[in-house]
């Protein structure tokens, strides 16, 4: 099963991790990429992500395309938009499998592809008024 959700509600990885979670597989693996008060030596005050309409297509296509294993169970992606306060989720991957190692595999290859692929734009205002855009989940 495949599960995946832009939205701009907060994300709870817990809650992730029991959408995966089945009998059947023995391995469930979660990350959360949670807002930081920090980036380049930078103090964040806030950070709100802008979403392409074609994302929510293009992260289904992702999660498609790296879950194609038969060593899998379920997969759950996560990206929240809009503004997010700092220390919440932003980006949350569970993923159950019969064994730790597909399940560790596949839960690092989605945040890479995520993080390369879908068009998400980070907009971070800093405590000194600058600020700045990263085409970057």
């Amino acid at each position: 099963m495949i599960t995946t959700l832009l939205t701009s509600d907060p994300i709870d990885v817990a809650t992730f991790a029991q959408v995966v979670q089945s009998p059947d597989f023995g391995a469930v693996v979660t990350f959360s990429g949670n807002v930081r008060n920090n980036d380049g030596g930078k103090v964040v005050r806030t950070l709100t992500y802008e979403i392409h309409p074609s994302a929510e297509q293009v992260l289904r296509d992702i999660v498609t395309e790296v879950a194609n294993d038969p060593e899998l169970g379920s997969v759950a992606v996560a990206h929240r938009y809009g503004e997010i306060p700092i220390g919440e989720s932003a980006f949350v991957v569970a993923v159950s499998a019969a064994h730790r190692g597909p399940a560790l595999a596949t839960c690092s290859l989605l945040v890479e592809e995520v993080k390369a692929r879908l068009p998400i734009w980070k907009h971070q205002l800093f405590a000194d008024g600058t600020d700045e855009w990263v085409n970057s989940a």
